[in-house]
Protein backbone atom coordinates (compact mmCIF):
# COMPACT_ATOMS: atom_id res chain seq x y z
CA UNK A 1 0.00 0.00 0.00
CA UNK A 2 1.79 3.49 -0.87
CA UNK A 3 1.77 6.52 1.13
CA UNK A 4 -1.12 8.11 -0.90
CA UNK A 5 -3.57 5.09 -0.54
CA UNK A 6 -3.18 5.39 3.47
CA UNK A 7 -3.94 9.44 3.52
CA UNK A 8 -7.05 8.44 1.21
CA UNK A 9 -8.36 5.27 3.70
CA UNK A 10 -7.76 8.00 6.45
CA UNK A 11 -9.52 10.54 4.86
CA UNK A 12 -12.26 8.88 4.31
CA UNK A 13 -12.35 6.69 7.65
CA UNK A 14 -12.71 10.28 9.54
CA UNK A 15 -15.12 11.55 7.32
CA UNK A 16 -17.35 8.19 8.44
CA UNK A 17 -15.99 9.13 11.94
CA UNK A 18 -17.43 12.26 11.92
CA UNK A 19 -21.24 11.12 10.79
CA UNK A 20 -21.01 7.96 13.38
CA UNK A 21 -20.03 10.31 15.89
CA UNK A 22 -22.29 12.59 15.40
CA UNK A 23 -25.72 9.85 15.39
CA UNK A 24 -24.19 8.05 17.94
CA UNK A 25 -23.20 10.83 20.20
CA UNK A 26 -20.02 8.70 21.72
CA UNK A 27 -16.55 7.40 20.26
CA UNK A 28 -15.43 3.79 20.10
CA UNK A 29 -13.30 3.09 23.10
CA UNK A 30 -10.85 1.42 21.30
CA UNK A 31 -10.22 3.93 19.09
CA UNK A 32 -8.12 6.06 21.97
CA UNK A 33 -5.96 2.68 22.56
CA UNK A 34 -5.04 2.41 18.72
CA UNK A 35 -3.81 6.03 18.77
CA UNK A 36 -2.15 6.24 21.87
CA UNK A 37 0.65 3.79 20.64
CA UNK A 38 1.03 4.68 17.14
CA UNK A 39 -1.90 3.21 15.66
CA UNK A 40 -1.79 0.14 17.13
CA UNK A 41 -2.43 -1.41 21.03
CA UNK A 42 0.76 -2.14 23.11
CA UNK A 43 0.00 -4.15 26.55
CA UNK A 44 1.73 -2.44 29.23
CA UNK A 45 3.98 -5.57 29.84
CA UNK A 46 5.74 -5.02 26.74
CA UNK A 47 6.71 -1.63 27.24
CA UNK A 48 9.99 -1.12 28.71
CA UNK A 49 9.53 1.06 31.61
CA UNK A 50 11.57 4.37 32.00
CA UNK A 51 14.36 4.57 34.40
CA UNK A 52 13.16 7.44 37.45
CA UNK A 53 15.09 10.24 37.99
CA UNK A 54 15.81 11.23 41.29
CA UNK A 55 14.22 13.21 43.41
CA UNK A 56 14.88 16.52 43.96
CA UNK A 57 14.81 18.89 46.61
CA UNK A 58 13.46 22.10 46.50
CA UNK A 59 14.51 24.83 48.58
CA UNK A 60 11.46 27.55 49.05
CA UNK A 61 12.57 30.89 48.47
CA UNK A 62 10.77 34.10 50.56
CA UNK A 63 8.91 35.64 47.45
CA UNK A 64 9.84 39.08 47.28
CA UNK A 65 7.26 41.69 46.17
CA UNK A 66 7.95 45.17 44.90
CA UNK A 67 8.58 48.13 46.99
CA UNK A 68 5.75 50.03 45.95
CA UNK A 69 3.28 46.66 46.25
CA UNK A 70 4.49 46.39 50.06
CA UNK A 71 4.03 50.06 50.78
CA UNK A 72 0.67 50.30 49.05
CA UNK A 73 -1.77 50.26 51.78
CA UNK A 74 -5.18 48.47 51.68
CA UNK A 75 -8.02 50.64 49.72
CA UNK A 76 -10.84 51.62 52.40
CA UNK A 77 -14.18 51.02 51.47
CA UNK A 78 -15.89 53.54 49.42
CA UNK A 79 -18.72 55.46 50.40
CA UNK A 80 -21.86 55.29 48.99
CA UNK A 81 -22.27 58.24 46.19
CA UNK A 82 -24.58 61.34 47.31
CA UNK A 83 -27.19 61.56 43.99
CA UNK A 84 -29.71 64.42 43.30
CA UNK A 85 -33.22 63.33 44.30
CA UNK A 86 -35.41 64.87 41.95
CA UNK A 87 -38.80 65.52 43.00
CA UNK A 88 -41.78 63.15 42.13
CA UNK A 89 -45.24 63.97 41.51
CA UNK A 90 -48.21 63.42 44.42
CA UNK A 91 -50.86 61.09 42.93
CA UNK A 92 -54.34 62.95 43.25
CA UNK A 93 -56.91 61.31 45.92
CA UNK A 94 -58.97 59.53 43.68
CA UNK A 95 -62.61 59.02 44.57
CA UNK A 96 -64.87 56.80 46.30
CA UNK A 97 -65.44 53.80 43.44
CA UNK A 98 -67.70 50.54 43.88
CA UNK A 99 -67.01 47.93 46.13
CA UNK A 100 -66.04 44.58 43.96
CA UNK A 101 -68.89 41.82 44.70
CA UNK A 102 -67.49 38.98 47.12
CA UNK A 103 -65.28 36.36 46.39
CA UNK A 104 -66.78 33.01 44.86
CA UNK A 105 -64.20 30.60 44.25
CA UNK A 106 -63.69 27.47 42.63
CA UNK A 107 -60.46 25.22 41.20
CA UNK A 108 -59.83 23.63 38.33
CA UNK A 109 -57.32 20.64 36.90
CA UNK A 110 -56.29 21.78 33.82
CA UNK A 111 -54.38 18.75 32.78
CA UNK A 112 -57.00 16.41 34.17
CA UNK A 113 -59.34 18.42 31.70
CA UNK A 114 -56.36 17.68 28.69
CA UNK A 115 -56.03 14.24 29.23
CA UNK A 116 -59.64 13.06 29.28
CA UNK A 117 -60.69 15.53 26.16
CA UNK A 118 -61.51 13.75 23.58
CA UNK A 119 -60.03 16.01 20.75
CA UNK A 120 -56.60 16.09 22.78
CA UNK A 121 -56.63 12.14 22.31
CA UNK A 122 -57.14 12.63 18.22
CA UNK A 123 -54.06 15.37 18.54
CA UNK A 124 -52.22 12.77 20.10
CA UNK A 125 -53.02 9.80 17.40
CA UNK A 126 -53.08 11.67 14.42
CA UNK A 127 -49.79 13.74 15.34
CA UNK A 128 -48.15 11.05 16.74
CA UNK A 129 -48.26 8.55 14.13
CA UNK A 130 -46.91 11.32 11.85
CA UNK A 131 -44.46 11.41 14.14
CA UNK A 132 -43.16 7.95 13.98
CA UNK A 133 -43.50 7.91 10.30
CA UNK A 134 -40.88 11.19 10.47
CA UNK A 135 -38.80 9.11 12.57
CA UNK A 136 -38.50 5.98 10.64
CA UNK A 137 -37.78 7.90 7.78
CA UNK A 138 -35.02 9.51 9.20
CA UNK A 139 -33.40 6.33 10.43
CA UNK A 140 -33.33 5.07 6.94
CA UNK A 141 -32.10 7.95 5.48
CA UNK A 142 -29.06 7.23 7.81
CA UNK A 143 -28.88 4.08 7.12
CA UNK A 144 -28.52 4.73 3.97
CA UNK A 145 -25.93 7.87 4.07
CA UNK A 146 -23.60 5.30 6.64
CA UNK A 147 -23.69 2.56 4.00
CA UNK A 148 -22.60 4.64 0.82
CA UNK A 149 -19.87 6.30 3.23
CA UNK A 150 -18.44 2.98 4.12
CA UNK A 151 -18.92 1.47 0.76
CA UNK A 152 -16.44 4.37 -0.25
CA UNK A 153 -13.99 3.83 2.63
CA UNK A 154 -13.52 -0.09 1.71
CA UNK A 155 -13.07 1.47 -2.56
CA UNK A 156 -10.78 4.41 -1.31
CA UNK A 157 -7.65 2.18 -2.45
CA UNK A 158 -9.19 1.47 -5.71
CA UNK A 159 -9.59 5.40 -6.48
CA UNK A 160 -8.13 8.63 -7.62
CA UNK A 161 -7.72 11.44 -5.40
CA UNK A 162 -10.22 13.41 -7.93
CA UNK A 163 -13.34 10.50 -7.78
CA UNK A 164 -12.59 10.26 -3.64
CA UNK A 165 -13.00 14.39 -3.06
CA UNK A 166 -16.32 14.34 -5.76
CA UNK A 167 -17.66 11.24 -3.69
CA UNK A 168 -17.38 12.95 -0.90
CA UNK A 169 -18.76 15.86 -1.49
CA UNK A 170 -21.85 13.96 -2.94
CA UNK A 171 -22.00 12.65 0.31
CA UNK A 172 -21.52 15.90 2.51
CA UNK A 173 -24.29 17.59 -0.01
CA UNK A 174 -26.57 14.65 0.73
CA UNK A 175 -25.92 15.20 4.43
CA UNK A 176 -26.88 18.74 4.34
CA UNK A 177 -30.15 18.32 1.60
CA UNK A 178 -31.57 15.47 4.43
CA UNK A 179 -30.79 18.37 7.27
CA UNK A 180 -33.18 20.68 5.44
CA UNK A 181 -35.97 18.28 4.41
CA UNK A 182 -35.92 16.34 8.00
CA UNK A 183 -35.49 20.08 9.89
CA UNK A 184 -38.89 21.26 7.18
CA UNK A 185 -40.97 18.52 8.30
CA UNK A 186 -39.94 18.52 11.79
CA UNK A 187 -41.01 22.09 11.84
CA UNK A 188 -44.63 21.74 10.34
CA UNK A 189 -45.53 19.11 12.49
CA UNK A 190 -44.50 20.95 15.68
CA UNK A 191 -46.88 23.80 14.04
CA UNK A 192 -49.39 21.54 13.17
CA UNK A 193 -49.54 20.91 17.04
CA UNK A 194 -49.41 24.19 17.93
CA UNK A 195 -52.51 25.29 15.68
CA UNK A 196 -54.12 21.52 17.15
CA UNK A 197 -53.88 22.19 20.85
CA UNK A 198 -54.15 26.29 20.56
CA UNK A 199 -58.03 25.50 19.65
CA UNK A 200 -58.47 23.90 23.15
CA UNK A 201 -57.20 26.39 24.87
CA UNK A 202 -59.41 29.16 23.31
CA UNK A 203 -62.43 27.48 23.95
CA UNK A 204 -61.32 26.53 27.70
CA UNK A 205 -60.01 30.31 28.72
CA UNK A 206 -61.43 32.50 26.55
CA UNK A 207 -63.89 35.18 28.35
CA UNK A 208 -66.80 33.67 27.10
CA UNK A 209 -65.51 29.70 26.99
CA UNK A 210 -66.33 26.74 28.80
CA UNK A 211 -64.54 27.21 32.26
CA UNK A 212 -65.74 30.68 32.33
CA UNK A 213 -69.51 29.27 31.37
CA UNK A 214 -68.74 26.48 34.18
CA UNK A 215 -67.76 28.80 37.11
CA UNK A 216 -70.63 31.62 36.03
CA UNK A 217 -73.18 28.42 36.59
CA UNK A 218 -72.40 28.69 39.62
CA UNK A 219 -71.85 32.12 40.65
CA UNK A 220 -68.31 31.60 40.72
CA UNK A 221 -66.01 34.76 40.32
CA UNK A 222 -62.12 33.42 40.43
CA UNK A 223 -60.95 29.96 39.69
CA UNK A 224 -57.59 28.82 40.84
CA UNK A 225 -55.24 25.83 39.57
CA UNK A 226 -56.13 23.13 41.78
CA UNK A 227 -52.28 22.43 42.25
CA UNK A 228 -51.96 25.99 44.00
CA UNK A 229 -55.01 25.15 46.78
CA UNK A 230 -54.01 23.07 49.82
CA UNK A 231 -57.72 22.74 51.01
CA UNK A 232 -61.03 22.87 49.38
CA UNK A 233 -64.26 21.32 49.05
CA UNK A 234 -65.59 18.50 46.65
CA UNK A 235 -68.47 21.37 45.13
CA UNK A 236 -65.58 23.91 44.52
CA UNK A 237 -64.23 22.00 41.82
CA UNK A 238 -65.74 22.19 38.37
CA UNK A 239 -63.19 19.97 36.56
CA UNK A 240 -65.71 17.11 35.76
CA UNK A 241 -68.05 19.75 34.40
CA UNK A 242 -65.32 21.21 32.60
CA UNK A 243 -64.20 18.30 30.69
CA UNK A 244 -68.27 17.11 29.83
CA UNK A 245 -68.57 20.47 28.08
CA UNK A 246 -65.71 20.61 26.19
CA UNK A 247 -66.37 17.16 24.71
CA UNK A 248 -70.11 17.86 23.90
CA UNK A 249 -68.86 21.44 22.16
CA UNK A 250 -64.99 20.73 20.58
CA UNK A 251 -64.88 16.64 20.09
CA UNK A 252 -62.67 17.94 17.32
CA UNK A 253 -60.20 20.20 16.22
CA UNK A 254 -58.74 21.12 12.85
CA UNK A 255 -55.15 19.92 11.84
CA UNK A 256 -53.69 20.40 9.00
CA UNK A 257 -53.79 17.83 6.28
CA UNK A 258 -49.72 15.54 6.64
CA UNK A 259 -47.34 17.79 4.67
CA UNK A 260 -48.93 21.00 4.42
CA UNK A 261 -47.28 23.79 5.82
CA UNK A 262 -49.60 25.81 8.30
CA UNK A 263 -48.01 29.17 7.53
CA UNK A 264 -48.93 28.84 3.86
CA UNK A 265 -52.72 27.63 5.20
CA UNK A 266 -52.85 30.86 7.33
CA UNK A 267 -51.55 32.82 3.80
CA UNK A 268 -54.37 31.32 1.79
CA UNK A 269 -56.71 33.93 3.85
CA UNK A 270 -59.25 30.90 4.57
CA UNK A 271 -59.34 31.56 8.22
CA UNK A 272 -57.83 33.91 11.01
CA UNK A 273 -54.79 33.54 12.09
CA UNK A 274 -52.64 34.37 15.47
CA UNK A 275 -51.70 37.67 13.71
CA UNK A 276 -55.35 38.54 14.02
CA UNK A 277 -55.99 37.45 17.31
CA UNK A 278 -53.05 39.61 18.23
CA UNK A 279 -54.16 42.13 16.22
CA UNK A 280 -58.04 41.95 18.08
CA UNK A 281 -56.27 41.60 21.78
CA UNK A 282 -53.86 44.64 20.99
CA UNK A 283 -55.16 47.74 23.16
CA UNK A 284 -56.01 50.50 21.10
CA UNK A 285 -53.71 53.64 20.48
CA UNK A 286 -54.62 56.55 22.28
CA UNK A 287 -55.91 59.49 20.31
CA UNK A 288 -53.07 62.10 19.85
CA UNK A 289 -53.66 65.69 19.88
CA UNK A 290 -53.20 67.44 16.86
CA UNK A 291 -49.88 68.60 15.09
CA UNK A 292 -49.67 72.20 15.87
CA UNK A 293 -48.79 74.55 12.97
CA UNK A 294 -45.42 75.51 13.57
CA UNK A 295 -42.95 72.53 13.49
CA UNK A 296 -41.54 71.53 17.03
CA UNK A 297 -37.81 71.35 18.47
CA UNK A 298 -35.91 68.74 17.06
CA UNK A 299 -34.51 68.25 20.63
CA UNK A 300 -37.84 68.35 22.32
CA UNK A 301 -38.94 65.59 19.74
CA UNK A 302 -36.16 63.36 21.46
CA UNK A 303 -37.01 64.20 24.69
Amino acid sequence: MTLTSLKRTAKVSALLGAFVGTALGSAVPTAHAQSANGGWFVPKTAQPEAPRPAPRRVVEQPVQLPEEEQQAAPEAPRAPPVLPLPPVPTPPVLAKSTTPPPVVVGVINVQAVMQMSSAQQEIQQVLGARRDHLAQAVQHEEAAWREEAQKLQSQARSLTADQIQLRERHLQERRAKDQREFGNQARILQEAAQVAYHQIERELEQPNGIIASVAGSHGMNLVLHSEQVVLHVGEHDITDEVIAQLNKTLPHVFIPADGVDPEQVAKSGKMPTTADEERNAAPEPAQTPAAPAQPQSVLRQQH
